[in-house]
């Protein structure tokens, strides 16, 4: 039978001993008799705990998608659940009650506005839209708004910052100077000395650790190709000695304990890893802009220069860090391997996937090197040559 609740039709029916009650999501009669038949018709034929893709359209945003997360899980890793989740938040948050089966190309198109006029990026706004598109995938309903939905354009890869030797110095110094950036700074450390991205470093176990080969190895990537076997320098020992200790009095340096541990509300739980440090690299970061525009200002005063230049130099000496990225290190460890005359294959053997884009610059990077390296060969050999001179030709040789 079916039923009215608040103007919507919803099921109530008895199959096989089983009772099924659920929402129809449709105010027509007529339209909700076509819906039970088909629903029932489902159950039989042993469909009892799925929902039809026209029923499933018609269920409210927040319900469909919360459904549709609950069916994808053991089909695709929890890492992916998650980040649907967080897709889905601002899309729950705008759609509202809206039925998937009511969502038109104009509505998406006004939904990517609404994010750009908050400030979102375009990528950003497209990876909403992505999980979207598999909501409505799912509800058989993307098809009708698919030509009419336009991604923003992706914009070319963005080359990571490399800081100076010098400057690399001194936000090391910083990362090391309070106890609460430990774990960012080891983490620092060790990404700057074996090309690590973050989500590397958060899925390392202590299995994957050979402190006695001194070798480190990499079995959570962004690609298959990012599962590598890295050798570790004395910075990367230092860091993972350190870590050790750490682990060690903390009970959580099983074989199967991750190397940065989960820590929420101050209780340990090694068996899940760290989801971010965040927020204590952007602390020293900004620490470490901090100091740094601060003595470049107070070289200037000190040198008898006005507010002005001092300002300037303030902006010059902090402007490297402000917005250096954890990922940054990353490029830094590969354009360093670079200048060191690093090959194409050994580039790629110990950062893993790099692209052709990628490839081509650190290989300006090595030529760069190399050109500064002849120019210190330069000592004056030749003498200035006048245009205006005539050049003397060169005649015939005739033979004797």
């Amino acid at each position: 039978m079916i039923y009215k609740r608040e103007k919507h039709w919803h099921l109530d029916v008895m199959v096989n001993g089983v009772r099924y009650r659920e929402a129809l999501n449709t105010t027509d009669k007529r339209e909700a008799i076509s819906l039970e038949k088909d629903r029932v018709t489902e159950i039989q034929q042993g469909k009892g705990a799925s929902v039809s893709g026209k029923a499933f359209a018609r269920r409210s945003f927040p319900n469909a998608a919360d459904a549709w997360l609950e069916e994808r899980k053991g089909h695709i890793a929890e890492r992916s659940i998650q980040f649907e989740k967080e897709r889905l938040k601002p899309l729950k948050e705008y759609f509202g009650e809206k039925a998937l089966t009511k969502i038109r190309a104009d509505d998406i198109r006004a939904y990517q506005k609404h994010r750009l006029d908050k400030g979102l990026s375009g990528k950003t706004i497209n990876m909403e839209i992505g999980v979207l598109r598999l909501l409505m995938k799912r509800a058989h309903t993307w098809s009708r708004v698919a030509e009419d939905v336009k991604l923003f354009p992706k914009r070319s890869r963005v080359v990571g910052k490399a800081l100076t030797r010098d400057q690399k110095a001194h936000l090391f110094r910083t990362a090391a100077s309070q106890d609460e950036w430990l774990v960012a700074y080891c983490a620092a450390v060790l990404a700057v000395s074996t090309t690590c991205r973050g989500v590397e470093l958060k899925g390392l176990h202590w299995i994957d650790v050979d402190l006695f080969a001194q070798t480190m190895r990499v079995t959570r990537s962004k690609t298959d190709a990012g599962h590598r076997t890295i050798p570790l320098n004395s910075d990367g020992m230092a860091a993972l000695a350190r870590l050790r200790s750490r682990a060690e009095a903390l009970g959580s340096q099983a074989p199967d304990h991750f190397v940065f541990p989960a820590c929420e509300n101050g209780h340990i739980d090694p068996r899940r890893s760290q989801k971010s440090w965040r927020s204590a690299w952007r602390s020293l970061v900004t620490e470490t802009a901090r100091q740094a525009g601060r003595e470049g200002a107070s070289a200037v005063l000190n040198a008898g220069g006005g507010i002005g230049a001092a300002k300037s130099a303030w902006r010059q000496a902090a402007g490297p860090f402000l917005g250096f990225r954890f990922h940054d290190l990353r490029h830094q460890a590969i354009t360093e391997l670079a200048e060191a005359g690093a090959s194409d294959a050994t580039l790629m053997a110990v950062a893993g996937h790099l692209n052709r884009e990628m490839l081509e610059h650190y290989s300006h990077v090595r030529m760069t090197a190399k050109r500064d390296a002849l120019s210190k060969l330069e000592s004056g050999l030749m003498s200035p040559f006048a245009r205006d001179t005539e050049v003397p030709k060169v005649g015939k040789v005739k033979a004797n």
